[in-house]
Order: C-alpha cells, then structure tokens, then sequence
C-alpha cells in the first residue's frame, strides 16, 4: 500500500511538471512577433493598444515618432526554501528567504513610426 503512494505521488510529480513545461512554452511561442512584417502597416495607436503605454515617445522634427518600451529585468538572487518534516515522533522545521539583486540591465524596445504613424523601423538593445 505504501508503494502504491509512492507511485501515484511520483505520477502527479511528472503530471504537474509536464504541464508546466507546456504552459511556459505556449507563452514563450505566443510573445513571438515578426515585426519585419509590420512596417508599413502597423500604427502607433495598434502598437499602444497590443503594448500600453511606451516608457518614452518623441515627435521628431522631420515628423517621425520614436517610442521606446523599457522592460526592468533583474536576474541572479539567493534563495533559502522553507519546509517541514517529521519521522515517526521527530520532527523538524526549517524558514528561510529568497532575495534578488538587481543586474541593473534593461530591455529597450524601440518603434519608429512615419509622419502617417506607420512603423517604419524597430530594434532592441539593453
């Protein structure tokens, strides 16, 4: 009976673990975007609509707009699990914390629409 437990616990391991391989590589594959095709057609008002809001949007004297995107990423960080256990009267507990240190590195996402808010060009960079 107790294998039985055993391998039903390890079934919903393997379970939930498969499921969120392909939840993360759903959203990974939706986020892709050929922008290449978008110049020409895609408007300012299409871009702040499928993005928000830019960070930072320019109207340039020959016409054209600028409006860059910053995404604030952090990567790196020390993380401490908390857990519990116990083995027929013993028990044990163990508290920790998880903290994150900033890399200081940020994402920029630029488009560049015409005089018409048509995009014309767009690149990223950090």
């Amino acid at each position: 009976m107790h294998q039985r437990n055993s391998i039903s616990n390890s079934s919903r391991c393997a379970l939930v673990l498969a499921m969120a391989m392909l939840i993360l590589t759903a959203c990974q594959t939706a986020s892709t975007v050929d922008w290449n095709s978008r110049i020409g057609n895609y408007t300012y008002n299409q871009a702040v609509a499928d993005l928000g809001p830019p960070d930072k949007s320019a109207r340039l004297s020959d016409g054209k707009r600028v409006a860059e995107w910053i995404k604030h990423s952090s990567s790196g960080g020390v993380s401490v699990g908390i857990g519990a256990g116990s083995y027929g009267s013993r028990s044990s507990v163990g508290v920790g914390q998880s903290m994150t240190l900033p890399t200081g590195h940020d994402h920029v996402f630029r488009l560049v629409f015409g005089p018409d808010d048509k995009l014309t060009s767009w690149s990223t960079g950090y």
